[in-house]
């Protein structure tokens, strides 16, 4: 008796992000799998579900299930039921919005948000979070007008000059081969599906993939693409790129359960990731709140400690950039290679932007430091924890 207790294997429990993984598996489809969850791992992930902004999804998964009539199961629900309403709302305002942007000549194409929940079964099984706007660099003041006239005042908006990764000619190319998403009686334009799908990638990877539903995003992305998808459009031409859109379609396989049957990801080569880096999301899912990201998990801002250095040290190790993010915003490949190089790098771009803002006049080089070293428009230190 002994002999045979000593041979049951006793599992360790489940981390954080290895609870969102469960939780989230396929919860982008129609008909999703029931959540592999006890009700006391549903009670752990819950908070994580909400805080992430995946809760409508975390009950999409649960709803035909025991796990429905759980405590938790309500928060969810009524999360979901939020974001319904929410969702319906964004829609008016987006389209608003884009009346305003059109009267005024300026060709715009929304991205992430509501662009990316019309990939779910239900729009509000997505939170929106703000509107993300792309304009074409020439014309980004008179869209800042726009955004900004008492009009479009009440819309949070948050607008980029070009599309994340491209350059003004990109974005006419971009622009001419947009889709139009009908919102009632007004046409929004919204990215290709290829282009689309390469937007979530890369954003996922810049911003360090902390965050679940971003994955969820690319999963819902790449299995509802049509059936004459570009994939010479999606990979481009830079291979390095391309390399960086086949690890986050390969963590949305290898975490979420995403398939891709039928791509060309589906092969032994295409699939295997560099062993650190499904580890390292799962590290960044233990904690997948905003507010403990760049900059809100910063103590003060640099230039505080130009004049008081005490507690300098500790913020720097606040300030040590996610091994994902800081590969890609230094431009480097996603191989077997350690990451601290790359994120050495980064954080010496960073003081190097921060040193030459510092002294400038009427700009907070706080601010100054974010949008440098993390290549984001003014607004999307916030949209990050939203969109």
């Amino acid at each position: 008796m002994v002999e045979a207790l000593k041979k049951i294997v006793v599992m360790p429990p489940k981390s954080h992000g290895e609870l969102l993984a469960s939780a989230l598996a396929g919860a982008w489809r129609p008909a999703p799998e029931p959540a592999e969850l006890s009700a006391a791992e549903m009670s752990e992930v819950a908070p994580l579900l909400t805080v992430s902004g995946a809760a409508a999804l975390g009950w999409w998964k649960i709803r035909h299930t025991d796990l429905r009539e759980t405590p938790p199961a309500s928060e969810l629900r009524q999360a979901y039921r939020f974001q319904t309403l929410q969702s319906a709302l964004r829609e008016q305002q987006v389209a608003e919005l884009f009346q305003l942007l059109e009267a005024a000549g300026v060709e715009a194409v929304l991205v992430k948000g509501l662009a990316a929940s019309r990939l779910y079964p239900e729009p509000g099984l997505r939170p929106c979070g703000d509107i993300d706007v792309c304009v074409c660099p020439s014309q980004a003041a008179l869209a800042a007008r726009v955004v900004g006239s008492s009009e479009a005042k009440t819309f949070w908006v948050d607008l980029h000059e070009g599309v994340e990764g491209t350059d003004a000619r990109d974005f006419k190319e971009l622009y001419a081969r947009a889709e139009t998403l009908r919102l009632g009686a007004t046409g929004v334009r919204v990215l290709a599906f290829e282009d689309h799908l390469r937007l979530l990638c890369l954003h996922l990877l810049r911003h360090g993939a902390w965050r679940p539903l971003w994955l969820c995003d690319v999963a819902a992305a790449l299995e509802g693409r049509p059936a004459d998808f570009d994939w010479a459009r999606l990979l481009g031409a830079d291979k390095r790129r391309a390399r960086w859109v086949a690890c986050a379609v390969g963590l949305a396989r290898e975490l979420l359960g995403a398939s891709v049957e039928g791509t060309p990801f589906d092969d032994a080569r295409a699939r295997r990731l560099p062993r650190w880096i499904v580890p390292e999301v799962l590290r960044q899912w233990e904690t997948p709140s905003a507010s403990m990201q760049a900059p809100m998990r910063h103590r003060a801002p640099m230039r505080k400690y130009l004049r008081e250095p005490s507690g300098l040290f500790a913020d720097l190790l606040n300030r040590w950039p996610n091994p994902i993010e800081a590969t890609v915003r230094v431009g480097g490949p996603f191989n077997e290679w350690p990451r601290w190089p790359f994120q050495l790098a980064n954080c010496l771009t960073r003081t190097t932007h921060f040193l030459a803002g510092a002294n400038r006049h009427g700009e907070s080089a706080a601010g100054d430091e974010t949008r440098a070293g993390r290549g984001i428009t003014s607004k999307e230190t916030n949209s990050t924890a939203t969109t």
